[in-house]
């Protein structure tokens, strides 16, 4: 079995983000230090020779992919990224848009825990996720199991693309929380995963001959 790394980026800062609102399957523009960050890390990546790229369909996603993808000295045709709903965040349901504090406080509270923080460090973002799928009134925030059966999906497509060459390189874009999610399954606890990544920051794993991923560095700016 080929190996490869994955380059990891999240998208830049959007107005939600600076808003403090939940923001999975919602969506809104880049602001303008989001623009600076996606030219930023594609300064940063402008001399790696990427065999595929791939992002989540989510547009500030797509805005970040592409400014690499402009800057790339071997890889300008946009036309080649290949965008999917399998690679997005996840979806928080009803609490979309809502304010990330008070629901992270919430949540937190109605699970007796003294902060947020502390209900990651002990449940990981798989139980955070769980967490949110029981407090929906709706009950359609995604939850663990749907989440990783939609981005294994996503993972296995990027496995079996044949552009991707032994031993060469694939960037994917997506978001905070999936960064987050993949450090937690892949890195075997080496990284705190109670500290988001930074929008435009840079996460990567290893995909082995033996069929893992490996997490070799997170929230690199």
């Amino acid at each position: 079995m080929k190996e490869f790394d994955l380059y990891v980026v999240r998208h830049g800062q959007t107005y939600y983000n600076i808003y403090r609102k939940m923001q999975g399957w919602s969506n809104t523009p880049l602001t303008k230090q989001g623009i600076d960050d996606a030219q930023k890390i594609a300064d940063k990546l402008s001399g790696e020779k990427f065999d595929a790229i791939y992002c989540s369909d989510m547009e500030r996603a797509r805005y970040t992919a592409k400014t690499i993808c402009d800057n790339n000295l071997y890889h300008s045709n946009t036309d080649n990224i290949v965008d999917t709903p399998l690679l997005r965040g996840v979806f928080y349901g009803s609490f979309e848009g809502s304010n990330i504090d008070t629901t992270n406080y919430t949540l937190a509270a109605s699970n007796k825990f003294d902060s947020y923080s502390n209900m990651v460090k002990q449940l990981g973002s798989d139980g955070i996720k769980d967490a949110f799928h029981e407090m929906d009134p709706f009950h359609q925030a995604e939850n663990s199991k749907d989440y990783w059966k939609r981005w294994d999906k996503g993972l296995q497509e990027i496995i079996d693309d044949p552009n991707i060459q032994n031993n060469g390189k694939v960037l994917l874009v997506s978001h905070g929380p999936a960064v987050l999610s993949l450090v937690d399954r892949f890195a075997n606890g080496k990284f705190d995963v109670s500290k988001r990544p930074e929008n435009g920051s840079l996460t990567k794993l290893h995909f082995t001959s033996d069929g893992h991923f490996e997490v070799t560095g997170y929230n690199i700016k």
